[in-house]
């Protein structure tokens, strides 16, 4: 069965992009335009891996995985990434329980090695 990853990110062309560099590699890939739906599809179902945007309208990357931790997020990897790439997101990103940070704009073989990476490793 295929790894199912839950994709977080507001901007409909980065998610598209997301979608099908994900499906062509046969991921299942569930998208939510922002922090909250990501939490009711994390909800509905716990993906084996989450690959989320920094900054969201309504809840942000952070605040997001802080509510998958208290729900009991567990081991489920996570992937971050921002627009703004400096030492300061990179660091939060690791200290809120993020495995790996991509900045944006993003380079689709990098999302693809961290992935593999993070799957091989569950």
């Amino acid at each position: 069965m295929a790894a199912h990853i839950l994709v977080a990110e507001d901007n409909g062309d980065i998610i598209d992009v997301m979608r099908e560099v994900l499906e062509a590699e046969g991921y299942r890939v569930t998208c939510a335009p922002n922090g909250r739906e990501a939490l009711k599809a994390f909800e509905r179902e716990t993906p084996d891996l989450i690959v989320s945007d920094v900054m969201m309208p309504q809840v942000d990357g952070f605040e997001m995985l802080r509510k998958m931790q208290e729900h009991g997020r567990g081991s489920v990897p996570v992937i971050m990434f921002s627009g703004k790439v400096d030492e300061e997101t990179a660091s939060r990103a690791a200290h809120e329980g993020a495995q790996a940070f991509i900045g944006k704009p993003f380079d689709p073989q990098a999302l693809i090695e961290s992935t593999k990476q993070l799957l091989s490793n569950r």
